[in-house]
């Protein structure tokens, strides 16, 4: 599976972003998704996962109720909606897809990242 991450970029605080993950191969159904972020000097951490079905989603404390996570197997991408962003924000955020849903760096594949940005 090959992973391709947009729609990051510069926002203020308060305002909204949605990323996008697009994935190749036909078995995109099959995995579970999940979203993760990096900030400069931290550790990657985990902001929100789906399963295969999207019957079930986790979402990071810091992001509950802000982040929503949705997938369209038709389309083989998986979304994370970003509302009233703050500047703690500020990562680069991965998308990863692996067989098992989890909520650990425990993905078989990951994306390259996309920087989102918040200003004060």
């Amino acid at each position: 599976v090959q992973l391709q991450a947009s729609g990051g970029g510069l926002v203020q605080a308060g305002g909204s972003l949605r990323l996008s993950c697009a994935a190749s191969g036909r078995t995109f159904s099959s995995y579970a998704m999940g979203w993760f972020r990096q900030a400069p000097g931290k550790e990657r951490e985990f902001v929100a996962a789906i399963s295969w079905s999207g019957g079930s989603t986790y979402y990071a404390d810091s992001v509950k109720g802000r982040f929503t996570i949705s997938r369209d197997n038709a389309k083989n991408t998986v979304y994370l909606q970003m509302n009233s962003l703050k500047p703690e924000d500020t990562a680069v955020y991965y998308c990863a897809a692996d067989p098992v849903l989890n909520i650990a760096t425990m993905y078989d594949y990951w994306g390259q990242g996309t920087l989102v940005t918040v200003s004060s």
